[in-house]
């Protein structure tokens, strides 16, 4: 999944995204607000972690911008101030929910996967496709009893494989949900991941549940019932 830090303290930006790139995430930093409706305008997200003390725009009204766009995507605010009227008034704009600083990382990041399984259609807490499970929090993966060890590239591809199951997803679609704006590779680096991923969760147990769709990119097949 591919998330948006907006946060113009440095030392806090940079631990997020360390944090969140340590479990998995793709994540692109905006240090003001204007910055970060500028990454939110040209890039699908996942979702937003957004401060509210902001340069240029504070992040009321990045919130608000962003959402008078029609852009639904999970935001979820930051802010050092403790009141209910300042909670109140972050959700209004349109954020989803609300954390104070100093938080754990611990729970943003058990708040920011609750937001993700709230997007759209419910998902489940965990996903599982015929005897193929993966878990976010836990960061397990397993096919039937056994559990695969995966690098974080490679859990990620599989989580978004596995949160469309049945539908193709494009290597560009894939790069921008798992890769960072940083990456100045091609989209071949997937095929990479891609083979990887197939011989560790398919080709020891006789499977092909990661299929090649010609001309549209992979899907994850989903075996009948």
């Amino acid at each position: 999944m591919r998330i948006l830090v907006v946060e113009d303290e440095v030392a806090m930006a940079q631990s997020l995204r360390e944090g969140l790139v340590a479990e998995g995430f793709a994540v692109d930093v905006a240090t003001d607000g204007e910055e970060g409706l500028w990454f939110a305008s040209e890039i699908d997200y996942d979702a937003i972690v957004l401060d509210l003390m902001l340069p240029k725009v504070n992040g009321y009204k990045v919130c608000a911008q962003i959402r008078e766009r029609g852009d639904w995507t999970p935001i979820l605010m930051l802010t050092a101030k403790d009141g209910h009227l300042d909670e109140a008034e972050g959700l209004d704009t349109g954020a989803d929910d609300y954390l104070t600083k100093p938080f754990s990382f611990v729970v943003l990041l058990a708040r920011l996967r609750s937001l993700l399984r709230r997007r759209g259609s419910a998902r489940p807490t965990t996903l599982e496709t015929g005897d193929l499970r993966l878990d976010p929090a836990t960061r397990q993966v397993r096919r039937g009893d056994v559990r695969i060890e995966l690098t974080p590239r490679e859990f990620s591809i599989l989580e978004y494989l596995m949160s469309h199951p049945g539908q193709a997803i494009s290597k560009n679609v894939l790069l921008e949900h798992v890769w960072d704006f940083d990456f100045d590779g091609g989209p071949n680096i997937v095929e990479v991941y891609v083979g990887s991923l197939r011989k560790k969760i398919d080709v020891p147990f006789g499977r092909e549940s990661i299929v090649t769709v010609r001309g549209a990119g992979y899907m994850l097949d989903v075996p009948d019932e």
